[in-house]
């Protein structure tokens, strides 16, 4: 049966563990492409500044028309990580975020390329059985030609991932279980009933010399 542990940041039986996630390593997350309704309305429930929200505004101010709310293109992060990456690995909390820095705008229709790059893994020392991986993430604009053109998010952070499990051997198993042709007396004859011992014949549960100490 698959353990919590086994299991990925979505629920389904984990492939990748902190093993596998070793520095130097390189996970693509895919493109999003970002909606521009959807963006606007993250906006309008999370941070509606009018640039993010007054498409008048912003199309006479310095931005040339609506930017996507840096929290939004966050979230978008977010769903591709879980998506191609915590959704194969067995992933517990993160401990922290070090580093979010929005380094362009983001606009409606924008393609954006994403991904992550292990820098370190080590176990953990708060929580036995995990490792802490550190990771940068980040998502660049592409251009017609699907080249990268500008980075437009970068973020570094922290995940713990549960270790490989250690599955017990069965034949170990078997031979560190006794049967019951392998303990003493298991080929001796019944004997029937031995007799009583005459110290304890006509004793009392509440004899005060008798005492069956506390229970185990």
């Amino acid at each position: 049966m698959t353990t919590p542990d086994a299991r990925s940041g979505t629920g389904r039986p984990a492939e990748l563990f902190f093993e596998d996630l070793v520095p130097g390593l390189t996970v693509d997350l895919g493109v999003v492409t970002v909606d521009g309704d959807e963006m606007v309305a993250f906006a309008r429930r999370f941070d509606p500044q009018w640039y993010h929200v007054d498409p008048d505004l912003a199309a006479a101010s310095r931005h040339g028309g609506l930017i996507a709310s840096g929290f939004y293109t966050v979230s978008l992060f977010m769903r591709a990580y879980v998506d191609h990456l915590l959704s194969r690995a067995a992933a517990d909390a993160s401990p922290g975020l070090e580093e979010l820095r929005w380094l362009a705008p983001v606009r409606a229709g924008d393609r954006l390329a994403v991904r992550v790059d292990v820098m370190g893994a080590r176990p953990s020392t708060a929580r036995p059985g995990l490792g802490t991986v550190s990771l940068t993430g980040a998502m660049l604009r592409l251009g017609p030609d699907d080249r990268p053109e500008q980075e437009v998010l970068r973020t570094r952070f922290r995940g713990w991932f549960g270790m490989r499990p250690v599955e017990a051997d069965p034949a170990e198993a078997t031979e560190a279980t006794p049967t019951d042709a392998d303990r003493p007396g298991a080929d001796q004859p019944d004997s029937g009933p031995t007799a009583a011992d005459p110290s304890t014949v006509g004793s009392s549960p509440t004899d005060p010399t008798k005492s069956s100490g506390p229970p185990d």
